[in-house]
């Protein structure tokens, strides 16, 4: 099915974490992406990403984790940060009922700020602290269904289904893509062009988090 040539069908998939400040974002993307995890890292400053890739049906797919501080005083990149996104996780800590009451107000961020619907998945973090828990799997799952959300409970702390969360998420995407579902929604695109809104990164570029940081002026 190879139509072009072989190196141009890498992905670039842009994906950010959202939640709560201290609800373990970093952690996720740390034991992910370097299989390490501090159990007193400092909060993120501004934004921070890294770049994952794995191999789907023969293609490279990278993954682009964004990642950023929680507290409202970062706002100012808020559209910069979702510009272009074509996957979120909106993390919560099962121990700690407000994260998860929050997690409204952070898909009505992504609807305000993100070009089109998302593969989207609700992530309940820190797994490992069940004698803590304060929300249980019954209310995550009733609010995953009705926002049409995925839902997975992972711990950062022992790994618990930290590469399963990414990687359902990534999967999703690349499945979406290579429908074409996505690319209706090319022409909102703003400053990137269609393809890399789309993640349709074609291999060749060396930079591509030149897209996602150069568009903070607005």
């Amino acid at each position: 099915m190879g139509h072009g040539g072989s190196d141009g069908d890498d992905y670039l998939f842009k994906i950010v974490l959202i939640g709560d400040s201290a609800v373990g974002k970093s952690n996720l993307l740390s034991r992910y992406s370097r299989n390490e995890f501090h159990l007193n890292s400092r909060a993120t400053i501004g934004v921070e990403f890294q770049t994952q890739s794995m191999v789907i049906e023969g293609k490279e797919v990278k993954a682009q984790i964004w990642d950023t501080a929680g507290q409202e005083r970062f706002r100012a990149v808020t559209s910069a940060y979702y510009r272009g996104a074509v996957g979120a996780m909106i993390v919560y800590d099962i121990s700690q009922k407000q994260t998860f009451e929050n997690v409204e107000r952070w898909l009505e961020e992504l609807r305000v700020y993100s070009d089109f619907s998302l593969v989207t998945m609700l992530v309940g973090n820190k797994s490992d602290l069940e004698s803590l828990r304060q929300v249980s799997i019954e209310e995550a799952t009733d609010l995953a269904e009705r926002e049409g959300l995925f839902f997975i409970e992972t711990s950062a702390l022992d790994s618990t289904n930290v590469a399963a969360a990414f990687e359902t998420v990534i999967k999703e995407i690349f499945g979406m893509v290579s429908k074409k579902i996505l690319s209706s929604d090319s022409s909102k695109a703003g400053t990137l062009s269609g393809t890399k809104k789309l993640g349709l990164e074609n291999g060749n570029s060396s930079k591509p988090q030149d897209s996602g940081l150069s568009c903070c002026s607005s």
